[in-house]
């Protein structure tokens, strides 16, 4: 394949989306990353930063139609979309993809429910959209990964742009020509930097409602008659040299296209922080139900990784973010907490004895966890007693991937812990229904 054919190739895949045969199988997953991305959204709009997003947009360009999840006043098309994407992505419970090492609902969805308020799609178009919308930022990270992150940039804004155009794209019914000169203005909107880790910096949160802002913006601007470059993807000072150095899988980003689809192959989190620390909180979850630890005869913790989750060593915390962020902070408060839940990461209100432990933590680099990833993401972790027994677990892949499924019944549990708090049993349980009923109950979408 030639590489002047990559955006176009996309651009064919996003306008023939309507051909998708939908299985049951694929129904059930969209119904799934909807359901997990409102448990996000609802959760996450109870944070100080989505509310300091809400507050300046409402400041600064007043109310609009368009529905903001957790809110009463609904905002522009563009800014309900950076609302709902900051908020999903606030409390780090969103979806991801190893492969790619990216939040693709945070940007997607929030992108095609505004698009959807406008356009009142049928059921199977929006099915097809948020299928193809996620093929296409997850097959572009995948293509970059890890280049992109080597060279400190954040894959889910940068490659979900481009997902979130290709969806909006579908709903607006753009044909390849329009979606390719999309894809081209989407391209300079694409960014995000990972400078804020750990620093205690908060920005990183806006990252995925910044993109699904810009995507409707790309979108509404080709609309409009606004000219992009047309082989953005792959064209000199485009986007693969500019965000992975031209070091890129071309064979990554079209295997099996048109045949599978990756949103098949997102994870979903059982714990509130970033996924390269659960696999070591796995591993520590196991070396608890196997041996009674009792954790004031711990004496050591060393924790081996792939060099992409070496960069979450840090010890220091002043903010939430800091927390979700360290793989010390993760595993100490793992041995003290049998599950974790969000105001376990809150640093002020830390348990001492998880303080205690983070000072034990040692991360290093492990050869195999660094040759395996990112198709897997390997963890090894040692615990070493004062009375001198070592005691020792591998997770080749954390709960939540593909091969290490989060149940139904899991995920569910998941947005009763995380929603009951906030809106109460009842509204907690007719999201449930709704979201499982959703051919039938389109307009729910636009009011929760």
């Amino acid at each position: 394949m030639g590489t002047l054919q990559v955006t176009q190739k996309l651009a064919n895949h996003v306008a023939s989306s309507m051909e998708i045969e939908l299985t049951d199988e694929l129904v059930h997953q969209v119904k799934r990353v909807f359901l997990d991305f409102v448990c996000s959204a609802i959760t996450g709009s109870n944070t100080e930063v989505s509310k300091i997003v809400y507050d300046t947009v409402y400041r600064l360009e007043g109310e609009g139609e368009y529905n903001v999840i957790g809110y009463e006043k609904g905002l522009s098309l563009t800014n309900a979309a950076f609302l709902n994407g900051t908020s999903a992505h606030c409390l780090d419970l969103d979806d991801g993809h190893t492969a790619g090492s990216i939040h693709p609902a945070t940007v997607v969805l929030p992108a095609v429910l505004a698009a959807a308020q406008k356009t009142k799609p049928t059921f199977e178009r929006l099915i097809k959209s948020t299928i193809v919308g996620y093929d296409v930022c997850l097959r572009i990270s995948s293509a970059m990964h890890p280049s992109s992150r080597k060279r400190g940039f954040h894959n889910t804004p940068v490659a979900g742009i481009f997902g979130a155009t290709a969806a909006v794209c579908v709903l607006y019914g753009l044909e390849e020509e329009d979606i390719k000169n999309a894809f081209g203005v989407a391209a300079s909107f694409a960014g995000g930097l990972f400078a804020f880790l750990g620093t205690g910096a908060e920005v990183k949160r806006i990252h995925p409602g910044q993109a699904a802002r810009d995507a409707l913006l790309a979108v509404e601007l080709t609309v409009k008659g606004l000219s992009g470059p047309k082989f953005v993807l792959e064209c000199e000072n485009g986007v693969f040299q500019a965000f992975a150095g031209g070091d890129i899988s071309i064979d990554r980003l079209f295997d099996g296209i048109g045949e599978r689809y990756e949103i098949m192959n997102v994870y979903f989190k059982p714990y509130p922080c970033c996924r390269h620390l659960h696999s070591s909180v796995d591993a520590v979850y196991k070396l608890r139900n196997k041996y009674q630890i009792n954790i004031e005869e711990i004496s050591g913790i060393r924790v081996g990784v792939n060099n992409i989750a070496y960069l979450h060593r840090h010890k220091e915390f002043t903010t939430m973010l800091d927390a979700q962020m360290s793989l010390p902070f993760a595993v100490a408060a793992s041995f003290v907490h049998p599950m974790l839940e969000i105001n376990h990461f809150d640093p002020l209100k830390a348990d001492e004895s998880i303080n205690k432990l983070v000072k034990f933590v040692e991360v290093y680099i492990d050869e195999e966890a660094n040759n395996v990833y990112p198709k897997e993401r390997l963890a090894k972790v040692e615990i070493f007693l004062k009375n001198g027994a070592r005691l020792s677990e591998i997770v080749r892949n954390p709960l939540g991937e593909p091969d290490n499924p989060l149940s139904d019944e899991k995920l569910e549990q998941k947005v009763y812990m995380n929603c009951k708090p906030i809106i109460g049993e009842e509204k907690t349980r007719r999201i449930l229904n709704l979201i499982k009923n959703m051919e039938s109950e389109m307009d729910f979408l636009y009011q929760i």
